[in-house]
């Protein structure tokens, strides 16, 4: 980042600050990402501020050296992101803002008024893929390509992109998620943390696990892969030493949880399946598990849940879209299976089950080589704050 230690409109002598709002800090590859650039920026003497309504990562931002302001950042009424847009635009002349970064369209409606009103460079970043069944909502989401810069999360995502907005393509950047290969390191995680989760899903010492991680929410799955489990059961192909643990925050959606508890019943699968919960130690549960499952129905513009155990040395199985075709190896570092097809994700399922550890062990080593070429944080960070310096060069050169 270069040096720069004054704004066009005046703040001498003050740190100079980057400025990054996303919608809440409790979980996710925005919030996660939002954490990640705000630890690269004090590293380059860069103050890291972040507007958000908070929430549990807060600690983890704070322990990087990031600031969180509050702000209803997450709110879709006109008013509050117009009041939201001055009071951003505050800050940005209080704290010696440079350049202004938004993760969600609600904020980024806010952030587009108050860089205008202030003159600094907006940058923007696809996390997700915004579904427009009208041309209101078409008018909303193009908020996300209204800025000076637009950030794809995987190539996939900038394909969509480019296909669903007249954009330029010089304005438009691919910027994969980016892992932190210290702590997805399986030398880096204590076997008694291992032990602790396997003992809280029931897992005996010769048991094999496959694990789903992810929010509970339909389009991530958890039916389909009870359906999967279910059928492997009736046939008599799901072997007796696999536990299957379905890992994620119900985050309210009750309704759901208790249908997933119903399906487990209705399979005949309450002796094999569990539902675990939220995990916050995630290394610690994908090396507890031997095969990892990403089921999600929709698109995922990167899914953090491929790279993050291809980082730990275990295979993956994913549908076959979005994000997973760039962060899986067919055959070499896990398997894609056709979207939303119980049979297909059984029959993938069951292909693995039968390989030797050996064989897993390898494709496992081959995801993370994949990773650690392609996909780490350190990669992500550099590519950013690049960016970042780009275009406030840009625009200190054209104002």
């Amino acid at each position: 980042m270069p040096q720069i230690t004054r704004m066009p409109n005046g703040t001498p002598d003050s740190e100079p600050a980057i400025l990054q709002i996303v919608p809440s800090l409790d979980t996710g590859g925005a919030e996660r990402t939002t954490i990640d650039i705000a630890k690269a920026l004090r590293a380059s003497g860069i103050r890291a501020l972040v507007v958000s309504e908070g929430g549990r990562l807060e600690p983890e931002l704070s322990a990087a050296g990031g600031e969180v302001i509050r702000l209803p950042a997450s709110s879709k009424s006109p008013l509050t992101i117009w009041r939201n847009a001055g009071a951003l635009a505050k800050i940005i002349r209080e704290r010696n803002v440079m350049l202004i970064h938004a993760r969600s369209r609600a904020p980024a409606w806010s952030a587009l008024i108050a860089a205008r009103r202030t003159g600094i460079p907006f940058v923007t970043t696809y996390h997700g893929i915004y579904n427009a069944k009208g041309p209101l909502k078409r008018w909303y989401n193009s908020v996300m390509v209204r800025s000076d810069a637009v950030i794809a999360n995987s190539q996939w995502t900038a394909d969509h992109i480019l296909s669903t907005y007249a954009i330029a393509r010089n304005r438009l950047t691919t910027i994969p998620r980016g892992l932190d290969l210290q702590q997805f390191d399986p030398r880096n995680v204590a076997p008694e943390r291992i032990a602790a989760l396997r003992q809280s899903w029931g897992a005996r010492a010769q048991e094999r696990v496959v694990l789903l991680p992810g929010r509970l929410t339909r389009w991530k799955g958890q039916t389909v892969f009870l359906k999967a489990l279910g059928e492997l059961n009736r046939n008599c192909r799901l072997p007796s030493d696999v536990r299957a643990v379905i890992a994620g925050d119900a985050q309210g959606r009750d309704e759901y949880a208790n249908e997933l508890k119903a399906g487990i019943a209705i399979e005949e699968l309450t002796e094999k399946v569990v539902l675990a919960g939220h995990i916050t130690d995630m290394p610690a549960a994908y090396l507890a598990a031997d095969i990892v499952i990403s089921a999600s129905t929709d698109p995922e513009a990167f899914g953090r849940i491929p790279p993050e155990a291809a980082a730990m040395g275990r295979p993956i199985i994913a549908t076959d879209h979005g994000g997973s075709r760039e962060t899986v190896l067919p055959g070499k570092s896990g398997l894609l299976v056709k979207p939303n097809s119980a049979r297909a994700l059984g029959r993938a399922l069951s292909d693995l089950l039968a390989l030797p550890r050996a064989d897993l062990a390898r494709m496992g080593a081959a995801g993370r080589a994949h990773v650690a070429a392609n996909f780490t944080v350190e990669r992500m960070c550099a590519a950013t704050l690049n960016l970042y310096a780009t275009l406030i060069e840009r625009h200190a050169r054209g104002a």
